[in-house]
């Protein structure tokens, strides 16, 4: 049986007054790649950032490795083997490509990670390497953050939105990194709104609904009339 890397249970979290988890549980596996699908406002980006202590637990445990992480802030947990690409990149934009892949070298993990490396999964960055990060296209950007995340070497990556406001050729072409990346030993969790592209990539999916878990399981035993009730609530 797959070890539990991250196990999440009975989570409520939100900003300020606003709840927007509740109850969650889920549980990833070392090596697994998870899907967490829903509409907007489900919960799912709230979901990452709990888990990297971005946001504030009040109530549940968010366990990695086996170790609680109540307290642990974020960077300790990046430490500790966790990556986070977020919703919208969030570069530097005044940086080059190079730089900031650097910058998510600082402090690095021992690991398979340097900037070859990324450069062999995203090989479009390589003409770009002196380039401002802020001239890049879309898909340009976002393989520029996922290579920022990997220069940590972290053995647990989570994918906030990945396709989001790209082309669909884009996206494909981002897609099929994961398995170099899971191939390398890394668990992924991507948040998808694809419902499609979140199937193809899966070991397990979980859907959430107004932050709940209102359906999960392997795609295969998953209907699409069952997707969708979970999804809309209808």
């Amino acid at each position: 049986m797959t070890p539990t890397l991250l196990d999440v249970a009975d989570l409520d979290a939100g900003y300020g007054d606003f709840q927007a988890l509740y109850g969650l549980s889920l549980q990833v596996g070392a090596g697994e790649t998870i899907a967490i699908i829903g509409a907007n406002g489900a919960g799912k980006t709230t979901l990452l950032r709990a888990v990297m202590g971005q946001v504030r637990v009040r109530g549940g445990t968010i366990s990695y490795d086996g170790e609680d992480l109540s307290g642990v802030p974020t960077h300790d947990r990046v430490r500790r083997g966790m990556g986070l690409v977020p919703e919208g990149r969030r570069l530097f934009p005044s940086l080059s490509v190079e730089e900031n892949l650097m910058i998510g070298g600082y402090g690095r993990r021992p690991g398979r990670w340097t900037i070859p490396e990324v450069l062999a999964v995203f090989p479009m960055l390589q003409p770009l390497l002196k380039r401002a990060s802020s001239t890049l296209s879309g898909g340009e950007q976002q393989a520029v953050a996922i290579g920022r995340t990997l220069m940590a070497n972290p053995d647990l990556v989570l994918l906030d939105e990945v396709s989001l406001g790209l082309a669909p050729v884009v996206v494909h072409r981002l897609y099929e990194a994961l398995p170099q990346i899971v191939d390398g030993g890394t668990t992924v969790v991507v948040v998808e709104q694809d419902i499609t592209l979140a199937l193809d990539v899966a070991d397990r999916v979980y859907c959430l609904l107004e932050g709940r878990v209102s359906l999960s399981g392997p795609p295969v035993d998953l209907t699409r009339d069952a997707i969708t009730t979970a999804y809309f609530g209808v």
